[in-house]
């Protein structure tokens, strides 16, 4: 997969896991979270992935983000560094998450959301 096949795929899955009917569908957002998945969120909590699934499974009242300044950083051939900014009416944040190829595809093995301090700009 060259660049930006490899881009354009991995903002597609984050784009998945951003989408609120997707990530009410535990089959699915499992299927893209390593076993030994780790979440540092915004507030400051650690989530494992089983933590995750039944938050997202539950969660009410989502505000689904835009996704800004999304890029794609090769670590080695099996591994790749996303970074971008998740922009929603209420709150931006800055989102990086390390995805790792595997025998079943790509798969998150860590992500952290970091709220934005507003652009004075």
């Amino acid at each position: 997969m060259n660049d930006e096949d490899l881009s354009d795929h991995l903002r597609r899955l984050e784009g998945q896991l951003l989408d609120p009917n997707f990530r009410r569908d535990s089959g699915r957002v499992e299927a893209l979270l390593d076993e030994e998945f780790c979440e540092f969120g915004a507030s400051g909590r650690v989530w494992t992935r089983a933590e995750i699934l039944l938050l997202l499974m539950t969660e009410k009242n989502y505000e689904t983000p835009t996704i800004e300044a999304f890029h794609v950083r090769e670590i080695s051939v099996d591994a790749a560094l996303v970074t971008y900014r998740a922009v929603s009416p209420s709150r931006t944040s800055l989102r990086s998450s390390l995805w790792k190829l595997q025998a079943t595809g790509w798969r998150m093995v860590f992500h952290q959301g970091t709220l934005a301090v507003p652009d004075p700009g």
